[in-house]
């Protein structure tokens, strides 16, 4: 479990990292340098979890043998989707990280919701949900494993 407390903004205690594919780990399907060191060090306090309906179908070969479980969606309804998701893991005990449209109910329900702004964009909805703002993955995943970082953005 990962636990801070933030002045102004509360205590978390976040048990699942739940992250968007495309756009957020990955631009145009390929997985971004850097992220698997990442999940594997975040793996050892959290559960981790990809959720995507997978628009290049890449994401399962991308992933495969990280520490993380993968759920891909069935097209169609993908935002409704991650919002049942993380409420089914506890949204209070959640992370969530994503760029697009369909990630905005999720990064607005979760305990800790980051937008990432990687070369795919980062559409408004998603933006103006999450509570904290990254300049791409590596950062996003970066303010997990160094918790001041999100002191520093969030508290009052």
């Amino acid at each position: 479990m990962l636990a801070v407390d933030i002045p102004g903004f509360g205590g978390l205690s976040l048990e699942h990292l739940v992250l968007d594919y495309n756009g957020t780990l990955a631009v145009d399907g390929a997985l971004i340098a850097g992220v698997p060191e990442r999940l594997r060090r975040l793996s050892a306090n959290m559960q981790v979890h990809v959720i995507t309906a997978d628009t290049r179908g890449m994401a399962r070969a991308a992933l495969t043998g990280l520490p993380l479980k993968l759920d891909i969606l069935a097209k169609g309804a993908e935002a409704e989707g991650k919002l049942d998701f993380v409420r089914q893991l506890g949204a209070h005990r959640v992370a969530a990280l994503g760029n697009g449209r369909n990630d905005a109910l999720m990064l607005g329900e979760v305990a800790l919701g980051i937008a990432v702004l990687e070369k795919e964009g980062l559409a408004v909805d998603a933006l103006t949900s999450a509570a904290a703002v990254a300049p791409g993955i590596e950062a996003a995943l970066d303010m997990l494993l160094d918790p001041l970082r999100l002191t520093a953005t969030l508290r009052r």
